[in-house]
């Protein structure tokens, strides 16, 4: 869950930075929390949902609420940064996500709760593009920076396991508002620390693009909305009806809106590549399959197996210990092996890791029928991530780096959530459905959870089968690339990589 967007390729710092050391310090931290913030109520959320009274179907706003205002406002929190300066921008975002976990973690009701999120997604979307930035215009371009961006990078990556793991020990040890309470100190301290050693940027000519932001937003929160009360009031409701028309109308209007304004926050012409095209939609699928599983296993592990907390976030660990070590191994196969191929190849392991999953019953054990997915799924995801973001970013032009790798950041942001909406929607049909053959409640419930868990799983099944679907077509294997001869054609201008997070 984070997102990032570029910083100008070639840019250098305006002044010389004042304790390079003690500013990347403040940039990795700060990706680090907001990074943080996106697992580690995940391994919460049963407790969540009996303190708060949450129904299932509106559990899942726990994780949308922040992944919507996050990934929707990212692209216009970059932009802020161009326009009033980094350095005021990276420190406001702080303040806003700092205050935003105080508020969160005190809240009385679900609806103080969701509106803390969605409070915590808009700090994070204008803390996290100016920390990049700021991060890229501290360390000059050579080793330093690429030092630096493998640090970045080493968090982004290593950070949702980290979240799972912290959010297990303090839901099981203390309470699960000590996710939210965490943020507080390292926030104020992130504050004080910027505040004596990041260089204020100079304040770019331009305009927000506020109504692409707010119809784009807007549109996909409605469409998410819909779905999630489809779980609970059924398709013919007219709530779920005019939250589907509202939201296809608002991405209309988006669609409009940036075809006519000076300084869109997405340059339609983005989607003129059908390459790029089959990339940013790659990635809308496979994050809606990861966080279908993460938000239903975690339901399942805690519900039937009877994990507590801390167990169910060290459980994950083969899965994230796996996406860790690719993030390290992968680059290096790049040149040596096709990176289609070995996209293909991850999408085969996750549709495999899925389909096991689809296998659990209310009998099935950790080991048995657990680890071997989470494996698959870890290898798999490994293999798509990296590979993905060079297709993505591919043939770029310099001015619209910025813009392209914000745009993938967003679409993790925005698959997670609409796929979770999804699936929430196929949970909540097999539970209403479900009859229990026990006759003890707990055990009756327990049934019921793995039914909906178990279609839930079918769902992301064939989410994991339209990834590789996509990737097929997208690399389309069986076409042999022409050989290039020298000195007929060239390679388009390459854009320096950009960090962008494959966590989820």
């Amino acid at each position: 869950m984070s997102a990032t967007s570029a910083a100008p390729t070639g840019a250098e710092p305006s002044s010389p930075a004042r304790r390079p050391g003690v500013v990347l310090a403040v940039i990795v931290i700060t990706q680090l929390m907001v990074i943080l913030d996106g697992t580690v109520v995940n391994i919460a959320m049963p407790k969540i949902q009996t303190a708060l009274d949450f129904s299932p179907a509106n559990l899942s706003w726990v994780q949308n609420a922040y992944a919507l205002a996050f990934g929707g406002l990212l692209l216009l929190g970059a932009r802020a940064g161009d326009l009033l300066g980094r350095r005021r921008v990276f420190i406001t975002g702080v303040s806003v996500f700092t205050l935003a976990s105080a508020l969160g973690g005190l809240a009385p009701t679900a609806e103080l709760l969701l509106a803390a999120r969605v409070l915590q997604g808009i700090g994070g979307a204008i803390a996290a593009p100016a920390a990049l930035t700021l991060l890229m215009l501290t360390f000059k371009e050579g080793p330093e920076r690429m030092k630096a961006l493998g640090l970045y990078s080493l968090v982004s990556s290593g950070g949702a396991s980290i979240g799972l793991v912290l959010g297990g020990m303090l839901t099981d040890w203390v309470s699960w508002r000590w996710g939210l309470f965490i943020n507080i100190p390292i926030g104020i301290a992130l504050v004080i620390a910027a505040r004596r050693v990041l260089t204020e940027t100079p304040c770019e000519q331009g305009r927000f693009d506020v109504a692409g932001a707010l119809t784009s937003t807007v549109g996909i929160t409605a469409l998410v909305y819909g779905f999630i009360r489809v779980a609970e009031a059924g398709w013919s409701s007219p709530e779920v009806l005019a939250s589907f028309a509202a939201g296809v109308a608002l991405l209309v209007v988006f669609v409009l809106v940036e075809r006519r304004v000076s300084h869109p926050i997405v340059p339609l012409r983005m989607f003129k590549n059908a390459d790029r095209v089959a990339a940013y939609l790659t990635m809308l699928l496979v994050v809606g399959t990861m966080f279908g599983m993460f938000f239903f296993l975690t339901q399942f592990l805690q519900g039937v197996l009877r994990f507590s907390p801390l167990a169910a976030g060290l459980a994950f660990l083969p899965m994230t210990g796996l996406l860790f070590a690719s993030s390290r191994i992968v680059p290096r196969l790049t040149g040596r092996v096709d990176n289609g191929l070995m996209m293909i190849a991850g999408a085969i392991s996750v549709l495999a890791g899925m389909l096991w999953l689809t296998r659990i019953t209310l009998d099935s054990s950790y080991l048995g029928g657990v680890v071997g997915p989470l494996i698959l799924f870890g290898a798999g995801a490994g293999l798509i991530f990296i590979p993905l973001t060079g297709r993505a970013l591919a043939g770029v032009p310099a001015e619209d780096a910025g813009a392209a790798s914000g745009l993938l950041n967003v679409l993790q942001q925005v698959g997670g959530a609409l796929g979770l909406g999804i699936l929430v929607t196929v949970f909540g049909t097999a539970t209403r459905n479900a009859t229990p053959s026990a006759g003890n409640p707990v055990d009756a419930a327990r049934e019921i959870l793995t039914d909906g868990v178990h279609a839930a799983f079918i769902g992301s099944a064939v989410y994991a089968g339209l990834t590789l679907l996509v990737i097929v077509l997208g690399v389309r294997p069986w076409l042999r690339r022409r050989a290039v001869k020298p000195g007929t054609a060239t390679e388009p201008a390459a854009v320096e990589p950009v960090a962008v997070d494959s966590h989820f």
